[in-house]
């Protein structure tokens, strides 16, 4: 159990997830507070790094972690459910759950795209393990999956490549765009990826410090420059996009149009502060969670 942190009240810009909050006419806000205590950890179970953090329709909160049983799955109380993933993952990376509650998760040491249902069954694995390359059937420390509302896919890849590869439902490669570099199209470690509901494509281009937009087929839309490091994005019903900035150790919110809205978060080890995170998400109730790699946490925001 992480030691009682004090109550942290923050005032961000209203993200519009599966549940709204209120608004004022330009910048709405709202008071946030820390949930001390939460999750509430196995006795036998310490965190390693926290690589990526999702909930699935039922609020349930998956953790994936640097540790040895990588995924961790929690009731939105905190309360421990059930555990996998010992012996198939060699280093956590990105982790999101589908409209189905199928599991992603990327593996940036094996090289693998793996799909689990809810309680662990692996139900599809892409990539050689340990065999990186950039053909169709191999990745090269794949980073994120997005999954679009007909099941396609969408692989950010990664470290090694600078690419996002298309798959349809099946497991089936269909294309792929980019290369290494600045330009429109290009990418500089694409870290994380998402999809909305007319099927854009959204990804962080981490080191190019800015967001690329693609259509369903890879043409470029647009760029937006305000995101800081997007480490980690996630993109709520009204297409306002949270950004996990993990190099200015805080979180970024912006408009459908890529506008700032809000920006909150300092490095420290305290209520509030962060330590490079890394992944966010947020609940059908409206609450914020960041999960956090070097701070060895996930932390966990609800409305005042």
């Amino acid at each position: 159990m992480h030691t009682r942190w004090p109550v942290l009240l923050v005032s961000v810009a209203v993200f519009a997830g599966a549940a709204a909050l209120t608004s004022s006419a330009d910048k709405p806000t709202t008071e946030y507070r820390l949930v001390p205590d939460w999750p509430t950890l196995p006795a036998d179970l310490k965190l390693g790094g926290v690589a990526a953090v999702a909930t699935d329709s039922s609020d349930c909160v998956y953790l994936f972690h640097r540790g040895k049983v990588p995924i961790l799955v929690f009731d939105r109380e905190g309360k421990h459910l059930r555990s996998w993933g010992e012996g198939l993952v060699k280093t956590s990376h990105g982790l999101r759950i589908d409209r189905e509650n199928n599991v992603w998760t990327t593996d940036i040491g094996h090289h693998l795209v793996m799909k689990f249902n809810a309680e662990g069954k692996l139900l599809l694995t892409l990539g050689k393990k340990d065999d990186p390359g950039d053909t169709p059937d191999k990745f090269n420390k794949p980073t994120d999956v997005a999954v679009a509302a007909n099941g396609d896919f969408y692989v950010a890849d990664g470290y090694g490549n600078s690419r996002v590869v298309k798959f349809s439902k099946d497991g089936k490669y269909l294309k792929e765009w980019g290369t290494k570099g600045k330009g429109e199209g290009e990418f500089n470690l694409p870290h994380a990826v998402c999809v909305d509901g007319k099927g854009k494509v959204y990804v962080g281009d981490r080191e190019n410090n800015r967001v690329q937009l693609f259509d369903a087929e890879g043409k470029f839309l647009s760029q937006w420059k305000d995101s800081g490091a997007p480490y980690g994005l996630y993109l709520t019903e009204k297409g306002q996009l949270l950004v996990a900035d993990g190099r200015a150790n805080g979180v970024r919110l912006l408009d459908n149009q890529g506008k700032p809205l809000s920006r909150w978060g300092e490095k420290g080890t305290g209520a509030g502060q962060f330590q490079m995170p890394h992944w966010l998400c947020v609940d059908s109730r409206g609450a914020l969670y960041v999960a956090e790699v070097t701070g060895q946490r996930v932390q966990k925001f609800v409305a005042k």
